[in-house]
């Protein structure tokens, strides 16, 4: 007990200490504390500020550019269905064509064209035989 005795004589002789050193240790400890967290102050403000302009910016381009993207696929769509309409004529003409020359070679069109040139039919038509003759000669 008589070290406790001393123990507690040696603390007020420390809690003597000036008032002044002890605010300023006091003060320099919250400076390094404080030091550790970030600030939150209006410059961090503005920087929030800022990026939060920065993703609207963003995403209003990306919403022109999709816009955009559609409207040209839209034209397109438009494109190709002019484009089908076209086809069709043009098929619907070449079928017109193909019919009118069908007309001119069906064979009593081409009897009346012959007749009405002086032409007239053959008395004793004449066949040709394509076949090969069978002779008794073979290569070998």
């Amino acid at each position: 007990m008589a070290s406790a005795r001393k123990v507690s004589a040696a603390r007020p002789a420390t809690k003597k200490v000036a008032p002044k050193a002890k605010k300023q240790v006091a003060e320099r400890t919250a400076e390094i504390i404080s030091g550790l967290f970030p600030e939150m102050s209006s410059g961090a403000r503005a920087t929030h500020k800022h990026f939060a302009t920065f993703l609207t910016v963003v995403s209003a381009l990306g919403f022109l550019t999709l816009l955009g993207i559609n409207t040209l696929l839209a034209q397109d769509a438009f494109t190709l269905s002019n484009l089908k309409i076209e086809a069709k004529a043009v098929a619907d003409q070449r079928d017109a064509i193909n019919r009118s020359i069908d007309s001119y070679a069906a064979p009593e069109r081409l009897a009346a064209a012959a007749t009405a040139l002086g032409m007239r039919p053959s008395e004793t038509p004449v066949f040709l035989d394509l076949t090969p003759p069978a002779s008794g000669v073979t290569n070998g």
